[in-house]
């Protein structure tokens, strides 16, 4: 659905005056908005998730391991598609005020899409460079969004999500390189003048959602705290948005309605986009696309 007729809905989990800003930066952080039994249920869940991997020795599609990890201390950097491994954090997505939420900012008609779990770990999460989500999943619109949950207080030092306000209404960047190496990152050289104006960082206390526009340019700092930082991430579209490749975290719950109806149409911006690889051969995750990027751009 296109922004113009998602307008056209009342707001029900935030206020339009909320849902208006998110439109205008591509950003927009819902503090505390996820209430205590939510958490713990879901942190339970988390401490599972860590220990379901401490034998795990080699990533795998569903866990990325963080540097470090052992038997004695598992340590994840990322779980993949959390949905598919604890009933939770299926429940959350679908039944909790996410789904409404996602109906105010994509339309009523809302399809889930994929899940994935950053755990960033204190003083070895790593950064995420600039990038925008869309070209490596790209839908036949520009409807689809990523809802994050801090499960713990996330402040500056932590390396909360930054966002670029804006960004989301300029153009498209390649996550390929000069040598058509898919990469995922933006370089800073290549942002627009004055994107440092623009910068903010996506704070918040325990509970509190950070909302992304599949378009922004966004990315994080390294943990720099004693803290660990996890982030649930949920991605919705709108019913009727219609992906054009094969899913990099594929699930069992792609496609499932989780607000209001199936579509009968499918919707299409006139905007186009770069297709990514063919994910079905298998996805290595963003971080070892951007590590080979950066190690060439240091020896060259």
């Amino acid at each position: 659905m296109l922004e113009t007729d998602v307008l056209k809905y009342p707001t029900k989990a935030i206020t339009s005056e909320q849902r208006a800003a998110f439109f205008a930066n591509g950003s927009l952080v819902l503090e505390s908005f996820v209430g205590n039994n939510w958490l713990r249920r879901l942190r339970h869940a988390v401490s599972e998730s860590i220990e379901s991997a401490r034998h795990i020795t080699e990533n795998n599609a569903a866990y990325v391991l963080e540097s470090g990890h052992c038997l004695e201390a598992p340590a994840l950097r990322r779980l993949n598609n959390p949905v598919c491994h604890h009933p939770d954090f299926w429940r959350f997505a679908s039944e909790s005020p996410m789904a409404e939420l996602a109906a105010d900012l994509c339309g009523p008609n809302v399809k889930f899409y994929h899940s994935k779990l950053n755990f960033k770990w204190p003083h070895v999460g790593h950064q995420f460079d600039w990038h925008q989500d869309i070209p490596a999943w790209p839908h036949t619109d520009y409807s689809p969004i990523s809802i994050g949950l801090y499960l713990e207080d996330c402040g500056v030092e932590q390396g909360p999500l930054m966002a670029i306000n804006g960004s989301h209404r300029g153009d498209l960047h390649s996550m390929y390189d000069n040598n058509r190496n898919w990469v995922l990152r933006i370089p800073e050289e290549d942002l627009e003048p004055g994107w440092q104006d623009h910068l903010v960082n996506l704070t918040g206390p325990a509970g509190s959602v950070v909302v992304l526009n599949c378009r922004v340019i966004h990315g994080s700092h390294e943990n720099n705290s004693t803290r660990m930082r996890p982030l649930l991430l949920n991605v919705y579209s709108s019913a009727d948005s219609m992906p054009y490749a094969f899913n990099p975290l594929a699930n069992q719950y792609d496609g499932v309605i989780v607000h209001g109806e199936p579509a009968r149409y499918a919707s299409h911006d006139p905007r186009g986009c770069e297709l990514p690889p063919d994910w079905s051969k298998g996805y290595v995750g963003p971080w070892q696309h951007q590590a080979g990027a950066r190690a060439n751009e240091e020896s060259s």
